[in-house]
C-alpha cells in the first residue's frame, strides 16, 4: 500500500535543511544536469553538451599505466577493520610525500599534521560549502590580473574594513596582517600542483619556514586531489594545521566524513610511487600550459579576451560583448544559448 503525503507537510525541517544557500537550482548544477541527460560526443552526439565545469583527468584515463591504479591493498586486514580518525598513516605519508614534490621540496611536512577527510572545499562553492551548514558571510578579496591576482595588504586591508562595516567577525584570512588583526590564516592550495607559468608556486608553508615558524599557529592548509590529479569522483580532502588543538579537533571531527580504507589504500599506492609522481607534475603542467594556450588563441581568434592565468583548469572570457543586454537576466540568456 502506498503511502500518500499531504501537500504541506505539518513536519518542519530546520531553517538550516531548507536555507537556498545550498545553490542546488543555481545554473551551475543545471549545467551539470544538462550535460548528464545529453553528454556531447565527437562520433555519435555532436549536438551535446559540452562539459567545461569539471576538472577530469583525461591523460589518467587513457594511460592508466602511468601509475600504479588499482593496485593497492588487497588484505581484508587492511581494507576492512576500524581505521584511525587521523586517516591511514600510510596514505599521510603518501599525501605529505606527494605535497613536498609538487613544492619542489622547498616545504617539508609531517604526515601526523594531515588529516583526511571526505572532500574539500572548492573553488566556485564556498557559498554552498561554507554557508549552507554554518551560516557564515563570506567577505572576498578583490585580486585582478594586473599583478597575477597577488593578494596585496591593500586588498586585505579594504575587505577587512568591509567586514568591520557590516558588523561580520572576520574568521580568516597573510602572514604579518593575521598577527595584526589577531585573526587566523586558511590557505586554499587546491591548485598548488597545477601552475603551468614559469613563475613557482609558493606555499604558504615555504613563507613559513623561511620565518621560522613565527606565527605557524595561526596557518592552515586545505588540499583536496581533485584539481591536481583530475579525480573528481574520488572525494579526498586533507587539512593540514601547525596548531595541535586544530589537528585534534579536526582529527575528532572526521569520524563523520571518514574516507574509506580501499580508496585510502589506492591513493597511497599511486602517491607513493616517486617517479610516477615526478613525471606526472612534471606532464600535467606541460599538458594544462599547452591546452591554456590553444584555447586562449582560439577565444581570441573570436574577438573574446580573457584574464591573464598561470594557472588552474579554467580560464575566465568576457563574454560581455555577447550580452544583448547587460542584466543577470542577459547573462543567463547567453548561457542558455552557450549550454545548447
Amino acid at each position: 500500500m502506498a503511502i500518500e503525503n499531504e501537500a504541506a507537510p505539518s513536519v518542519q525541517l530546520s531553517r538550516v535543511a531548507v536555507s537556498e544557500t545550498h545553490g542546488e537550482d543555481s545554473p551551475y548544477f543545471a549545467g551539470w544536469k544538462a550535460y548528464n541527460e545529453d553528454p556531447y560526443n565527437e562520433a555519435s552526439n555532436q549536438s551535446g553538451v559540452t562539459q567545461m565545469g569539471l576538472a577530469e583527468n583525461q591523460y589518467l584515463e587513457k594511460h592508466p599505466e602511468a601509475s600504479c591504479w588499482g593496485k593497492g591493498a588487497t588484505g581484508f586486514r587492511e581494507n576492512a577493520l576500524f581505521q584511525d580518525y587521523h586517516g591511514l598513516l600510510t596514505f599521510r605519508k603518501a599525501m605529505a610525500s606527494f605535497i613536498e614534490e609538487i613544492r619542489g621540496g622547498r616545504a617539508k611536512f609531517d604526515p601526523g599534521r594531515w588529516v583526511s577527510k571526505r572532500r574539500q572545499l572548492q573553488e566556485r562553492k564556498f557559498d554552498r560549502d561554507l554557508r549552507w551548514r554554518t551560516g557564515v558571510n563570506i567577505v572576498p578579496i578583490v585580486c585582478d590580473s594586473s599583478n597575477n591576482f597577488q593578494i596585496t595588504t591593500q586588498a586585505l586591508e579594504a575587505a577587512y574594513e568591509l567586514a568591520e562595516s557590516m558588523n561580520i567577525r572576520v574568521r580568516g584570512d597573510i602572514l604579518d596582517f593575521i598577527t595584526r588583526k589577531n585573526i587566523h590564516l586558511v590557505s586554499d592550495e587546491i591548485y598548488s600542483g597545477s601552475v603551468f607559468s614559469s613563475s613557482e608556486f609558493v606555499s604558504v608553508a615555504e613563507v613559513l619556514e623561511v620565518r621560522e615558524y613565527k606565527g605557524s599557529e595561526r596557518v592552515h592548509i586545505v588540499y583536496s586531489l581533485s584539481k591536481d590529479l583530475g579525480l573528481p569522483g574520488i572525494r579526498v580532502g586533507t587539512i593540514y594545521s601547525y596548531n595541535d588543538e586544530v589537528v585534534t579537533t579536526a582529527r575528532r571531527m572526521s569520524s563523520f566524513t571518514l574516507i574509506s580504507s580501499q580508496t585510502q589504500h589506492l591513493l597511497a599506492c599511486m602517491l607513493s610511487d616517486k617517479k610516477f609522481a615526478k613525471n606526472y607534475i612534471e606532464v600535467n603542467r606541460t599538458r594544462l600550459r599547452k591546452r591554456y594556450e590553444r584555447i586562449i588563441e582560439g577565444l581570441r581568434s573570436a574577438g573574446i579576451e580573457c584574464l591573464k592565468g598561470n594557472a588552474g583548469l579554467f580560464c575566465w572570457m568576457n563574454l560581455s560583448p555577447l550580452l544583448e543586454k547587460p542584466t543577470r537576466e542577459g547573462e543567463l540568456d547567453l548561457w542558455r544559448t552557450m549550454l545548447h
